[in-house]
């Protein structure tokens, strides 16, 4: 690719980058996690459209960095190739001087990139990057890199973000405020929290678009999948069946492939990042990797996507969000979340630090049926009990009073006040 051809791409992307106007964006809590100053390249990976674009671009601007700025999700550099990436350092020095800065949008577009990222960190630049897929920017990175960046983990519009974005107060106790906030939260169980997905009329339009990019560009290019049409299959399935176990057996028979393939398919919509997966706590390894319970990252490939037929099941989806902010909270302190299953009780979340149990979660919609209410009450009891821990919660649509139970102190918390919590 010639430079100049490249110099006319760049400064398409500089007047898009310098157009852009963030006086009415939400801040992302995950903004903490960016330095500047650093070292260390910047990696901010998620799904496709959670706007880590976006979050990179707001934390530069802000701190009013002069940076270069490429996307590599631009069909015109889709054919480039590492030695082209010479010639793009070229374009950068002629059109942004002797910069210190460098944003790179989708690098890992690029084969060879950690290569070329590796020696742009040995020349002392400030690196901000961006993916969609966890397998590149984690075991490439880990082998070429060596531990030279920092990883920060987006995922769509918290709860929190979303009340920002649609301008719903989320600190007054009057009781407009908190039914406004619980309509919200009704809302955002169905909507989800893509940033785009707010003001989106086609919204069955917009998801099917999405999903049709993450499996097409972000798994089956990558991993050379030639059945496209079955992994479509599964993600919906998958997607229809979230909070459920995953059981390699009973996907291959589905689906007619094998457990290795059922396996991989699980794998690779992980790692782009379409569904996140909660593994059962066991101090045994090889237990933790059985019976994984699958989620979707966000809720809205349940609820707009083509050929799906989504259940009202207000309980999974409230149980689904609460994972999504479990881990939203939890990765960048490096605590583990499980859940917990044995005859006759179950729990649906533990916070573990370093395998210590510090935290049990309960979550339930609606607490009025007696039977429902004895259920979660005796999960966290028993797993109290089993792994020593007293911290007990119990997340709910409807606030009520703490539950006092053998003893113990069963915290309940309004749903709403628990996804908006600083802490």
């Amino acid at each position: 690719m010639e430079t100049r051809a490249l110099l006319t791409i760049l400064s398409d992307q500089q007047e898009e980058f310098r157009s852009k106007n963030i006086s009415d964006l939400c801040t992302r809590v995950e903004e903490k996690q960016l330095s500047l100053n650093s070292r260390l390249a910047q990696v901010v990976i998620g799904v496709r459209r959670c706007g880590k674009s976006t979050l990179c671009e707001q934390f530069l601007i802000k701190h009013k960095s002069e940076c270069a700025f490429v996307n590599f999700d631009d069909e015109r550099l889709e054919k480039m190739t590492v030695e082209d990436l010479n010639r793009m350092m070229e374009a950068i020095y002629i059109l942004y001087g002797d910069v210190q800065t460098l944003f790179f949008d989708e690098i890992q577009n690029v084969e060879s990139w950690p290569l070329f990222v590796n020696r742009l960190l040995r020349e002392n630049k400030h690196l901000f990057l961006t993916g969609s897929n966890a397998k590149l920017l984690s075991n490439e990175l880990m082998s070429h890199l060596t531990g030279r960046y920092n990883k920060v983990e987006l995922y769509p519009f918290s709860f929190a973000e979303y009340c920002n974005a649609t301008k719903v107060e989320i600190k007054s106790l009057s009781t407009k405020a908190i039914a406004f906030r619980k309509a919200a939260l009704h809302k955002y169980l169905f909507d989800g929290g893509f940033p785009e997905l707010l003001n989106e009329n086609n919204k069955k339009g917009y998801v099917n678009g999405l999903l049709d990019a993450i499996i097409k560009k972000d798994i089956a290019k990558r991993f050379k999948i030639r059945h496209i049409d079955v992994l479509y299959r599964m993600a919906g399935y998958l997607a229809d069946n979230f909070a459920q176990e995953f059981i390699a057996q009973n996907i291959a028979e589905i689906f007619n492939i094998s457990n290795h393939t059922a396996e991989n398919y699980y794998s690779y919509l992980k790692e782009a990042f379409l569904l996140t997966g909660i593994q059962k706590f066991s101090y045994k390894a090889r237990e933790r990797v059985r019976g994984e319970k699958v989620y979707v990252t966000d809720i809205a490939f349940v609820s707009e996507r083509s050929g799906s037929v989504p259940l009202e099941n207000l309980g999974w989806r409230l149980e689904n969000v609460v994972c999504i902010e479990l881990q939203r909270r939890c990765r960048p302190l490096y605590k583990d979340v499980f859940y917990y299953r044995e005859k006759g009780w179950e729990v649906d979340f533990m916070v573990a630090d370093r395998g210590k149990i510090e935290q049990i979660i309960q979550v339930c919609y609606d607490l009025s049926n007696p039977k429902t209410k004895d259920r979660e009450i005796r999960g966290l009891i028993n797993a109290s009990i089993k792994f020593r821990c007293d911290n007990l919660i119990l997340i709910t649509f409807e606030n009520q009073q703490d539950i006092e139970h053998g003893g113990k102190t069963i915290k309940v918390i309004d749903a709403s006040d628990w996804l908006l919590a600083e802490d």
